[in-house]
Order: C-alpha cells, then sequence, then structure tokens
C-alpha cells in the first residue's frame, strides 16, 4: 500500500471516529436535556453534569468517559491535519508501523485532554456542592459566567492568545518527530506535546463551554467551529519569529 493509500484509510477510520463520538455525544447530551435540573438561588439551574450523587470515583468514572467521547468529536478536525504532518514525517515504509505511532501520538494527544477532564470534574463537582450548601454561593454563580465568558471572549484578541496559537501550530511540525528516531517513546512525546499546546490554545473557549453547559449541543458546535477554524487558518503572528523546541 502506498503511503497515499496508507493516509485515505487513515482519513477513513478518523472520519468514522468522528462520526461515531459525535453521535454518542448528541444522544448523550439528548438524554442529559430531557432529565430535569435543580432550581437554584440565584435563579438558575444546575444540571445533572454537576450534581454529585454516587461515590466520587463512579462519578469521575462516568464523566471522564464522557469527557474522552466529546473531546474525540471536538477535537479530531483540528487534530488529523496535526497527524498527517507527523505521518509525512516518518521515515518509514511499513504501513502498519506507521499506523501504530500515529495511534500513539493521537494517545498521547487524548491522554493530555483526560487529565483535564479529571480536573474539570474535581472542581466542577466541588463548586456544585459549595453552590448547594451555600445560598450565597449559589446566588453569585450567574454572575461568574458572565464574568468567565467576557474575560475568555477578550482573551481571544490578545497577543497571548495569538503566541499560544503560533505555538500550537509549531507543534504540528515539531522537530521531534524529525530529528529523533521514530518510535513508540517519540510518538508519545510528540502526542502529549500537541495536547499541551492545544489546551493552552483553545482553553479560553473551553471554558466558555464548561461554563455555559457542557453537553450543551449548540454551545459545543460553535466552540468546535472556532477551535477548528483558528487552528487552521495559519495567520503568522507577527511579533514571534517561527522557531521549533524539543519537549
Amino acid at each position: 500500500m502506498s503511503r497515499r493509500q496508507s493516509n485515505r484509510a487513515f482519513l477513513g477510520i478518523a472520519a468514522l471516529l468522528f462520526i461515531g463520538s459525535a453521535a454518542i455525544t448528541i444522544v448523550w447530551s439528548a438524554s442529559m436535556s430531557s432529565m430535569p435540573g435543580m432550581p437554584m438561588p440565584g435563579d438558575w439551574t444546575m444540571t445533572m453534569t454537576w450534581m454529585p450523587g454516587g461515590t466520587w470515583l463512579s462519578g469521575a468514572a462516568s464523566f471522564l468517559l464522557m469527557w474522552i467521547v466529546m473531546m474525540v468529536a471536538m477535537m479530531l478536525p483540528s487534530l488529523v491535519p496535526m497527524l498527517l504532518r507527523y505521518r509525512a514525517a516518518i521515515d518509514d515504509e511499513s504501513d502498519s508501523r506507521v499506523g501504530l505511532l500515529t495511534t500513539l501520538a493521537a494517545s498521547g494527544y487524548f491522554f493530555v485532554w483526560s487529565v483535564v477532564g479529571l480536573a474539570v470534574h474535581a472542581i466542577g463537582t466541588a463548586l456544585a456542592t459549595m453552590a448547594m450548601q451555600d445560598p450565597a454561593v449559589s446566588r453569585a454563580v450567574p454572575l461568574t459566567i458572565a464574568t468567565v465568558v467576557v474575560l475568555a471572549a477578550a482573551l481571544q484578541f490578545t497577543e497571548w492568545k495569538a503566541r499560544q496559537l503560533e505555538c500550537c501550530r509549531e507543534g504540528s511540525t515539531d522537530p521531534l518527530a524529525l530529528v529523533l528516531p521514530a518510535n513508540a517513546v517519540t510518538a508519545w512525546r510528540h502526542g502529549v506535546r500537541l495536547g499541551f499546546d492545544c489546551v493552552r490554545c483553545c482553553g479560553n473557549l473551553m471554558a466558555i463551554l464548561l461554563v455555559l453547559g457542557v453537553m450543551d449541543l449548540w454551545v459545543m458546535a460553535i466552540v468546535t467551529a472556532a477551535i477548528t477554524f483558528e487552528r487552521l487558518w495559519e495567520k503568522p503572528y507577527p511579533g514571534r519569529a517561527r522557531s521549533a523546541t524539543i519537549l
């Protein structure tokens, strides 16, 4: 199989993963939206996502599964071009080996987002518990949400955000894949680096998703489109020369 055919197979698998994860996310979202929330002081409703219930471990496992599937649906459109560049950098004729290294790189990327998901669950459930126990905290939630949205939107137009975007794009051509031997370790490290760069780059957009509704399909679709567009629309940051560093 030629490298072009191999890449077509890779794109086909990625498309199936995207369709499957998007379908599962839509079903989960519809299921959760049909469940009544809890009216809270401050004229807002706590959704089932953050309501404490069962053991922390079971809640974290359930949330993490939902989070990973959602991240695949949201991040795959912008990750696939980066993985294609990585595949092009691998000097190997073995399709199976290229496929394995690509899988390891993708796994490293989503491992980073899984760690973020665990942190999100811990913080979200802690804040939800505080809001349920203290009416003053609950009344402050709407103002807090508005503040987060405004700050995250303002951050989108800062030089810091532009630098993170540039760094994220440079990560897709990481010299780690070009200088060091292509093996399992470097593939995993490359994926982890892409994940860290991605978290810093789109953290403000993800913050908007989290405060407006982590399983709200409209918010999710808008944030996904924004992340994909800004990642693939390469407008170099003029104040920073393109450089390369090894993780």
